[in-house]
């Protein structure tokens, strides 16, 4: 790693990072306010409001967006004439799961095998400090050398689009030259990468009606339609024989051309068991960053545990959809609904509902700032080429934030390499990692402005 005056001063404040990024995972920030008490979301996001104005930004304020949650921005000017780039991260988690097979609390930082450990290290509370990290460096070193916005999401996780709808809503205050997305990350630990694409989704909750109540299954059980077996092969139509998603008139044959993901690397990262095969056709890269997938996010029934002998009246289901590139998320949510309400077996009552939406989103990888970026993260990871890659998952900001400032340009880094296994127990965030996209961002910020002078 280099060892530039830079480089050292942001190895020195790692002991400060760690102490903060245990302060900001104790909060338990996850913006279902059903299950978890909304005055954690709002310590942590005030939290967030000291730290900024801590280095100095001004304008720092709790934006309250439309879907109930907080949102953070401040602003911290830079020289006369120098652009301005817009940092983005998001404080809200995913909830802890099975808090039992977590090997230490997840909500409190926990140091194993060289790893920190705990709800939203990497995802995205890690990213929040890196930029406050890569800040206070600069500052050591003849100062910012651009206009920084910042902002702090409270509820990207629940994907309910509140800070989409609050930019929309005020078009003028996240304008930026360039964006830094804090909430990627690396293909594999110490492999410097962006990430050129992220797949969109769709959320849709499917409810099967069969009778006015249930009914005793010995003594109906045979000819009353029973509502969860209706679900269940309305479930199993959206997939071929082999797992391919299969959507009526959606397109499941587009192929990825760039960083490929060995099969055996994903086994590995996924923790297949032994003998499981994967599902899809294509290689990985084609499946996970090129390709449609469909997943049963969760089903309303009994338990196994106090079912009673019943046929079923009704039965629900919360189904995703993530959409690649090159699709549009509205038109896969009609196909998808269309095609659950058109596989009901046995003439049942079904209705769909879209819960959740959000764009694909394709970044210009010929952009001036990937320039700088390439660079800078070449040196933070001691001359190693960045890798351009996709990504399977969501941040429909990205979309916003294009439709919005068509000229910015957006660069999607982060901590969340494979085995940070964000949204799984045991989440963790690599110290190293933290260390090197710190000052990799810190070095973009010098070149940018360099750049644009």
């Amino acid at each position: 790693m280099s060892d530039s005056p830079l480089a050292q001063t942001v190895a020195a404040l790692q002991p400060r990072a760690r102490t903060e990024l245990a302060e900001l995972v104790a909060f338990k920030s996850v913006a279902d306010f059903a299950q978890f008490p909304k005055s954690e979301s709002e310590s942590a996001a005030r939290w967030i409001v000291d730290a900024l104005q801590a280095e100095g930004f001004q304008d720092v304020a709790l934006l309250d967006t439309p879907d109930g949650t907080q949102s953070v921005y401040g602003h911290l000017p830079g020289p006369a004439g120098a652009p301005t780039v817009l940092l983005y991260a998001h404080y809200d988690v995913q909830p802890p799961l099975d808090e039992a097979a977590w090997i230490s609390p997840p909500f409190e930082l926990t140091e194993r095998d060289g790893r920190w450990y705990g709800r939203g290290a990497a995802d995205c509370k890690g990213g929040v400090i890196m930029h406050l990290t890569a800040l206070r460096a600069l500052k050591e070193h003849g100062g910012v050398p651009v206009n920084i916005k910042v902002i702090v999401e409270g509820s990207e996780e629940q994907g309910t689009g509140g800070l989409e709808r609050y930019a929309e809503a005020h078009p003028e205050l996240l304008t930026a030259d360039a964006i830094v997305i804090g909430d990627a990350g690396n293909f594999r630990a110490g492999l410097p990468t962006v990430t050129a694409t992220l797949r969109g989704m769709t959320l849709v909750q499917v409810r099967v009606d069969t009778l006015a109540g249930n009914l005793h299954s010995g003594q109906f059980g045979g000819a009353a339609p029973d509502a969860l077996a209706a679900l269940i092969r309305i479930l199993d139509s959206l997939r071929d024989e082999d797992g391919s998603t299969t959507v009526r008139g959606l397109t499941t044959d587009a192929t990825w051309e760039g960083l490929q993901y060995p099969e055996a690397d994903f086994r590995s990262d996924a923790k297949v068991l032994d003998g499981v095969e994967l599902i899809g056709t294509g290689t990985v890269a084609d499946r996970l960053w090129a390709r449609p997938a469909v997943t049963v996010l969760g089903i309303d029934c009994p338990p196994v545990v106090g079912a009673t002998p019943s046929v079923h009246a009704s039965a629900r289901a919360l189904v995703s959809l993530r959409v690649p590139p090159g699709s549009d998320a509205a038109e896969a949510t009609k196909l998808l609904t269309a095609h659950l309400e058109s596989a009901a077996p046995w003439s049942a009552r079904v209705t769909a509902e879209q819960v959740g939406q959000g764009q694909p989103f394709r970044a210009d990888t010929s952009s001036p700032a990937y320039a700088s970026m390439a660079a800078a993260l070449s040196e933070a990871y001691d001359g190693q080429e960045m890798q351009t890659s996709g990504m399977g998952g969501s941040i429909p900001l990205c979309n916003t934030l294009t439709a919005l400032y068509p000229d910015a340009e957006i660069l999607l880094i982060g901590l969340s390499e494979p085995e940070a296994q964000i949204h799984a127990v045991n989440e963790s965030v690599c110290p190293e990692e933290l260390r090197r996209l710190s000052l990799a961002e810190a070095l973009f910020l010098r070149s940018y402005a360099e750049g644009r002078s």
